[in-house]
């Protein structure tokens, strides 16, 4: 039993020591757990709450690796499940001085995409308060939509809220305007949608914080809340009754890493919201669990613990507008 769940697609990452160099040229590489999913329910799990991680994965060193990392995160792994069909996915990230690093994927025919949809039906939700989805699940096969599709039934079935992140790859899609239309079909499922400024302009045409809530809280009945991620300057909130409001973003001595960010957000706004805070005071935690992010190479090595988060909060002026 728990109190989160998230369904994605881990992937053993394998990021570059060598700061501009291409990952052509790079020789040494450190090996990491990434996934926005699965960063998401690190992030969860590092705040305190207890975790399901929805998935499959390889028997091959990589499918350990990933099982492991997810053990010593206390990340639960009750559904994930183990073939010997299929690989487990990985990829390649450079390290850059500015800017976003660039990713390779190997991850096409993956166990993940070969995800059988019946795991979903033995899930314990009786425990379960929060869910997050992202577009990229339902990206990576014609299996993996069907099962996203079914799991979103079963959620709503049993009236859960859920978080839904459009985390767009364009690179899984077959073209522009299949991931436009599924993505925005997904969404309109979801209670909390979480985009940001760059996806907006993708997915609707706009750049403009409020045309982007305004198209969201449209498109769905199920849609109460849309935050627009607006990177260093934090995130524009608007709900169903009209109310909106800025929370500013932290700044920070260092960027390191950008990748992971958005998913240390989602991890912050989650947890608080579990809890019982405000939706302020959830987007302020969503904020300052990305800044956190930013500052570390790995895609969830700098989420923090309660200890740091609230270490953090207390040494950095939050401003709402």
């Amino acid at each position: 039993m728990s109190e989160f769940l998230t369904i994605g697609e881990p992937i053993a990452l394998f990021g570059s020591t060598e700061v501009d160099k291409s990952l052509k040229d790079a020789q040494n590489f450190q090996k990491f757990l990434a996934g926005a999913e699965v960063n998401v329910a690190v992030g969860v799990s590092r705040l305190g709450h207890s975790t399901q991680y929805i998935t499959r994965v390889g028997k091959d060193p990589f499918g350990e690796f990933i099982i492991d990392q997810l053990n010593e995160n206390k990340v639960g792994t009750d559904y994930v499940d183990q073939t010997e069909d299929f690989w487990t996915a990985f990829q390649l990230k450079d390290r850059v001085s500015d800017g976003d690093p660039s990713i390779f994927y190997f991850r096409k025919g993956s166990a993940a995409a070969h995800f059988q949809q019946q795991v979903l039906d033995t899930i314990d939700f009786s425990e379960v308060k929060m869910v997050h989805l992202s577009g990229i699940f339902p990206a990576i096969s014609s299996e993996a939509l069907t099962a996203f599709r079914h799991f979103v039934q079963l959620l709503e079935e049993k009236n859960i809220r859920t978080t839904f992140d459009p985390n767009l790859r364009p690179q899984l899609w077959e073209s522009r305007e299949k991931m436009v239309e599924t993505i925005n079909e997904l969404a309109s499922h979801a209670e909390i949608i979480l985009p940001g400024i760059n996806e907006g302009e993708i997915l609707m045409g706009s750049r403009d914080p409020e045309a982007i809530a305004d198209f969201y809280l449209a498109n769905g009945a199920a849609t109460k809340t849309v935050i627009v991620k607006l990177g260093t300057e934090g995130a524009y909130v608007k709900q169903k009754d009209g109310s909106s409001f800025t929370i500013s973003g932290f700044k920070v001595d260092e960027v390191v890493d950008t990748v992971g960010a958005g998913d240390g957000f989602a991890a912050g706004l989650i947890t608080a919201l579990i809890e019982g805070k405000s939706l302020e005071e959830a987007v302020i935690r969503a904020n300052a669990v990305g800044a956190l992010a930013v500052q570390s190479p790995g895609d969830n090595d700098g989420y923090p613990t309660p200890e740091e988060l609230e270490a953090f909060l207390a040494e950095h002026e939050v401003v709402a507008k």
